[in-house]
């Protein structure tokens, strides 16, 4: 039976799953294997099928599992022309899944899946190293970037990426309503709690879900700090806090 629903699981950092209405399963930064996510073995076996594969941006904990995840499904990669370049040279993602048809750039949209979901390339202002290794240091991974992710029938979810704040956010709502911003808040390589919020401010989603803080200590960043200081803007976005594996329902709007 299919879900009327848009299903969202939060694997913990910036990796989540959506599975859309009619079961189209997409991965986002799917870095399952991460240090506070348990089941990552059990979930990656688990994972049959994928159409796609969803990177921002070229680091480690966001290319994650996605080389392996892609080979074992097959799954479609989703990435900047530059980043899809780097991660089928340098990690080996398999050439014939990384093809101009998934493949865009900043300011491109995509239609996918006959249609079922639409990826808008939006900036993010962050780096994008690949590390093929630890010998050969960084190589050149293009632009980072966030995603706005339309879903045929379910919300409009935009991925942050790895951000700082910038005003050019605020225009992402002259072209889509969005429904679920997936924000970083961790602060240290990313913006904290209080540039998280403003940028909440300016994007105006009907939803904000906080991601990439609590993986490691260094990321200091809370969702009791990011409510507090949404509050301090008056900002009328419903705030929902994930449990790491946890999934939740997303209604379209």
């Amino acid at each position: 039976m299919v879900s009327m629903d848009t299903q969202l699981t939060w694997y913990g950092q910036s990796a989540f799953k959506i599975v859309t209405p009619g079961g189209k399963v997409l991965l986002v930064d799917p870095w399952l294997s991460n240090p506070v996510f348990e089941n990552a073995k059990e979930e990656i076996a688990r994972l049959k099928h994928v159409d796609l594969i969803l990177v921002t941006h070229g680091h480690a904990d966001h290319v994650g599992d996605a080389v392996e995840i892609g080979k074992k499904t097959n799954a479609r990669l989703v990435a900047t022309f530059d980043l899809a370049d780097a991660m089928v040279k340098h990690l080996g993602y398999p050439a014939e899944l990384a093809q101009t048809d998934t493949v865009g750039h900043l300011g491109g949209e995509l239609t996918l899946l006959d249609g079922e979901v639409k990826v808008a390339f939006v900036r993010a202002h962050h780096g994008s190293g690949i590390a093929a290794d630890d010998r050969a240091g960084l190589r050149h991974g293009g632009s980072p970037g966030g995603f706005v992710i339309t879903i045929r029938g379910g919300p409009t979810i935009y991925h942050t990426g790895d951000t700082d704040l910038f005003s050019d956010m605020g225009l992402l709502s002259r072209f889509h309503k969005i429904d679920v911003m997936l924000v970083c808040i961790g602060d240290h390589f990313t913006m904290g709690p209080a540039r998280a919020a403003e940028a909440v401010k300016l994007v105006a989603p009907g939803t904000a879900i906080p991601m990439h803080y609590a993986t490691f200590p260094i990321l200091t960043g809370t969702p009791e700090a990011f409510e507090r200081e949404l509050k301090n803007r008056q900002v009328s976005t419903q705030l929902r806090e994930m449990k790491i594996g946890e999934t939740i329902s997303l209604s379209a709007s």
